[in-house]
């Protein structure tokens, strides 16, 4: 079964995402150029990750989304089981959101290019004068229900468990006080790692967790994180805890 599952992946699926992969970013980073980015830098990636998954054999799963509203801005964050994670967020969360990413992300060809002009947040922590850039860019993008997608470890996990959370999402959602979600991804592991080079076909679910409004003195960040990180561990299958 394994074999026949690489020989559609190397006639069918590499050639499909390939195309895909191209036309998604030069239609993303046309619209964006012309003024659309807060449509074109969402719904085009929303369909090719879709593909991606379709395509792959991976069906997705999300549980909570009643628990947010299209309207509000949030930051969500969420467990870095893998690849995998950003089709499942793009492709099923269902809420409009720009991406916070590395820096160094924006050099990966057309990926980086369509990212860049669609408002997506790169992070640059080199000087004080980039990171007033960088909170000057979310600051404009963060409003009228565009929230921000963030992996606060930083980098896929090596063994499917929580790394250590960065402060940098936290930082965001304290500075302009927008409320925090929590967001468990299961399955995302299995179906490829950091480790892998080819996915295996499988099953993501997306656990919403309840979001976590600033009080009336805004949020405590040592406390934000705890409680975040709290809520995306218990959505975790045992093993991964």
């Amino acid at each position: 079964m394994i074999v026949l599952y690489r020989i559609y992946q190397l006639l069918v699926m590499l050639p499909v995402i390939v195309v895909s992969t191209i036309v998604t970013a030069v239609l993303t980073a046309i619209g964006s150029m012309l003024g659309g980015s807060r449509w074109w830098g969402y719904w085009p990636a929303k369909i090719w990750s879709k593909l991606f998954c379709w395509i792959t054999l991976v069906g997705v799963t999300v549980n909570g989304r009643e628990k947010i509203d299209r309207n509000t801005s949030y930051v969500f964050v969420a467990n870095h089981q893998g690849a995998y994670d950003i089709f499942s967020i793009y492709g099923f969360l269902g809420h409009n959101f720009k991406w916070m990413m590395k820096k160094s992300l924006e050099k990966i060809p057309f990926v980086g290019w369509a990212c860049k002009h669609s408002g997506q947040i790169f992070v640059d922590n080199s000087t004080p004068h980039a990171i007033k850039a960088t909170m000057d860019a979310a600051k404009h993008q963060l409003q009228g229900g565009m929230s921000l997608v963030v992996f606060p470890e930083g980098a896929r996990t090596l063994d499917g468990k929580l790394g250590r959370f960065k402060r940098g999402a936290y930082t965001l959602a304290i500075e302009f006080g927008m409320p925090v979600v929590p967001v468990t991804i299961n399955g995302a592991y299995e179906v490829l790692p950091r480790t892998g080079r080819l996915p295996h076909w499988g099953h993501i679910t997306l656990t919403i967790h309840k979001p976590i409004y600033p009080g009336a003195d805004g949020h405590d960040l040592a406390a934000l994180m705890d409680e975040s990180r709290a809520a995306i561990e218990s959505g975790l299958e045992t093993r991964y805890r």
